[in-house]
């Protein structure tokens, strides 16, 4: 993988992190010896700053712990005991529901944009990825700016032309962010009533989302984990069998770091006649698929021009369907009598029990039971690979994705146009999709890194009309970016509309479809700041 830049650390301070950091000096480790507030507090954290876990975890959350009875331990030797424990229960009887039971938390650090959604694919585990509206993208690792810098690509003849374009890219990113900055304090001056501080944050955050199209997929992020043995199982045997060298490196890592930890729970995962079997299964199939799809769907075949946001699929009897499923456990009839009885029902008999069933929701934070997942949706999206990141971490859905590359096009914020940088957005555009195209051929599996993240990606959702209620009402509110809260308003209408069930699209009434703020993170510091002066 990339050279790690590794952080250097007191003798003092290195007495400190042995005890709850599985190594000092690689790029995944695990967390052990700290209660799990804890935990979730730093990876809280984590997601909001520049620095790394564990200058994190020295310079903000020691001084509040006691850790002195910890003074013996040494987390970067590997938990013998615990092998043997669960090796009698776990690897000799293969009771999988044990690796349910154990978790980790897992930093994963300097990981490309491309790895970080291999890395959040799972559904049954957690994630806090680094942030690109609150961290500034041009500082530096080791003096260097931060990308991916494949060992590959930097050997062939295109290395020197990979990183020199890459510098630029961040060097335009560079220039433009303080340039953004005096934009928006012109445009929306400072009230009285603001702090400096919440108004800076403001402006910083209208800024860095302007400009993070700018960013290539190899800007390098940090990502936070926490999973079960089986999760984490599941994980490494995809990204065994992916076809980006970078993943398979990076699963190399984080076998050696949760095997300090749980290590039973992964024994499988090398194994020739179990986890290697599996990888090889799942990458077989993968190539014997995208062969025929190469076959049947020629690589110059034009794309038919439709709407950003489409859906594919929908139930015409959902409103039937979802009443059912809402009386069914109230009664004690088979589900068809139950339908029979509903399908007799008139439109205002049918909302009356979707309003009582969902109630007075007095926030986004009131979900309704589980009857809303008897319907669902499909949706073919074509979003920048900046929203991509954001709606792909969502996991109670189905998500698919096509390969990122320039062909779909970029989005150009307005913000860009209005403050008279077009030219310079356009070049970096210019430059990133001219890379790909040199790295594609030798590279098709590296050549992605090189595509900024304005670049356009197609995917598909599919997801039940509760985990729409949860998305759509959270993706839309605004203080979210506006590239994601074009699609969730989007999303929203398609299913009043489209697919003609007004009456599910009203349950889900903390929807916003206002336009795009002046400032969208100016409520979200102010609020921030108001419980910071409680405290």
């Amino acid at each position: 993988m990339t050279v790690y830049v590794p952080e250097e650390y007191t003798p003092d301070e290195a007495d400190v992190l042995r005890r709850y950091f599985t190594n000092l000096d690689g790029p995944v480790f695990a967390l052990v010896n700290l209660p799990e507030v804890v935990k979730g507090a730093l990876f809280a954290r984590y997601s909001r700053s520049p620095k790394s876990l564990r200058r994190l975890f020295l310079d903000e959350f020691v001084g509040e712990l006691d850790i002195s009875g910890d003074v013996t331990i040494d987390a970067t030797v590997g938990l013998r005991r615990a092998e043997e424990l669960y090796d009698r229960v776990f690897f000799e009887y293969g009771d999988d529901s044990v690796a349910q039971l154990g978790g980790v938390h897992l930093a994963c650090e300097q990981a490309s944009n491309l790895l970080t959604k291999v890395l959040e694919w799972g559904r049954l585990m957690a994630y806090l990825e680094q942030s690109t509206r609150y961290i500034a993208y041009d500082s530096r690792l080791g003096g260097r700016f931060r990308y991916m810098r494949d060992p590959d690509i930097l050997g062939s003849p295109l290395g020197t032309r990979y990183v020199g374009d890459m510098d630029r890219l961040f060097d335009s990113y560079a220039a433009l962010v303080p340039r953004l900055q005096d934009f928006f304090r012109e445009r929306f001056p400072k009230t009285p009533g603001d702090s400096d501080l919440v108004y800076r944050q403001a402006v910083r955050a209208k800024a860095f989302d302007s400009l993070r199209g700018i960013l290539p997929a190899a800007a390098l992020s940090n990502v936070g984990i926490y999973g079960t043995g089986q999760g984490y199982e599941q994980l490494l045997l995809r990204m065994r069998s992916h076809p980006l060298p970078e993943a398979r490196r990076y699963a190399d890592l984080m076998l050696t770091e949760l095997r300090k930890v749980i290590p039973s729970f992964l024994k499988r995962v090398d194994l020739d006649d179990r986890g290697v079997a599996w990888s090889t299964y799942l990458a077989s199939t993968r190539v014997a698929t995208e062969e025929l799809a190469a076959r049947f769907f020629p690589e110059d075949e034009p794309a038919d021009d439709v709407a950003g946001v489409t859906l594919t699929s929908f139930d015409p009897d959902a409103e039937v369907r979802l009443v059912t499923a809402m009386l069914y456990p109230s009664t004690h009839l088979p589900e068809s009598q139950v339908e029979r009885r509903v399908r007799d029902m008139t439109t205002a008999e049918r909302i009356e029990v979707m309003r009582a069933y969902v109630g007075d929701r007095a926030n986004r934070r009131h979900k309704p039971g589980r009857a809303l997942e008897r319907l669902g949706y499909r949706f073919d999206v074509l979003a920048d690979y900046g929203a991509f990141r954001d709606l792909q971490r969502h996991r109670m859905l189905t998500i698919e994705w096509q390969t990122l590359s320039p062909r779909h096009g970029y989005t150009r914020p307005e913000a860009v146009d209005l403050a008279g940088h077009t030219a310079e957005f356009d070049e970096a555009m210019d430059r990133s999709a001219a890379l790909h195209d040199a790295l594609v051929d030798r590279f098709p599996a590296q050549a992605p890194y090189a595509v900024c993240l304005a670049y356009k990606v197609r995917f598909a959702m599919q997801l039940n009309a509760r985990e729409a209620m949860h998305m759509l009402e959270l993706r839309s509110t605004p203080q979210g970016h506006p590239a994601y809260r074009v699609v969730a308003q989007d999303m929203h209408r398609l299913i009043a509309t489209e697919a003609g069930h007004p009456a599910v699209a009203e349950l889900m009434r903390w929807v916003d479809h206002s336009p795009e703020p002046a400032l969208e993170r100016l409520d979200a510091e102010r609020r921030t700041e108001a419980r910071r002066q409680t405290r």
